[in-house]
């Protein structure tokens, strides 16, 4: 069972729970980045990654579901998506019995467990538990701002 992330990256915060995978990831550290991308500033160490990259630009989308016909710019993300339909929720949380399809979504809800809030709003230094919670949050300041400007 692969829910713990056991291989670390000694150059960022990174961590896997495949020994391959990190390898692969300690090459993004250490090689000459030769491949630009012509969108933005971002270089890519593997060529197959500035590919994957580039999706996000021109929003290709190659992957779809069979179910539900939604599209996806990688395989993984399909791969992770296709949870839903078959109701896989191979990540156990350990303080109770909830179980989640993505290990994202299991270390999002431990912060539950734990009350650690990473994500503080720069403006008013409230903190959350999800980044999307804080994106929320922001749109109260950026309206602030549009009512003072008037």
């Amino acid at each position: 069972m692969r829910i713990h992330k056991g291989y670390s990256c000694k150059y960022c915060p990174k961590s896997f729970s495949i020994k391959e995978k990190l390898k692969t990831h300690i090459r993004t550290h250490s090689e000459k980045r030769r491949y630009s991308c012509n969108y933005c500033q971002k270089s890519f160490s593997a060529k197959r990654d500035l590919e994957i990259h580039i999706r996000a630009h021109t929003g290709e989308k190659p992957y779809s579901c069979n179910h539900c016909q939604k599209t996806f710019n990688q395989s993984a993300n399909l791969y992770t998506h296709m949870k839903i339909h078959t109701g896989k929720k191979p990540y156990n949380c350990n303080h109770c019995q909830k179980s989640f399809s993505q290990f994202s979504s299991l270390s999002a809800h431990k912060r539950i467990h734990t009350g650690e809030r990473p994500y503080t709003c720069s403006y008013c230094q409230k903190s959350f538990t999800a980044k999307s919670n804080l994106n929320r949050h922001t749109v109260i300041h950026s309206r602030e701002k549009l009512y003072l400007q008037l």
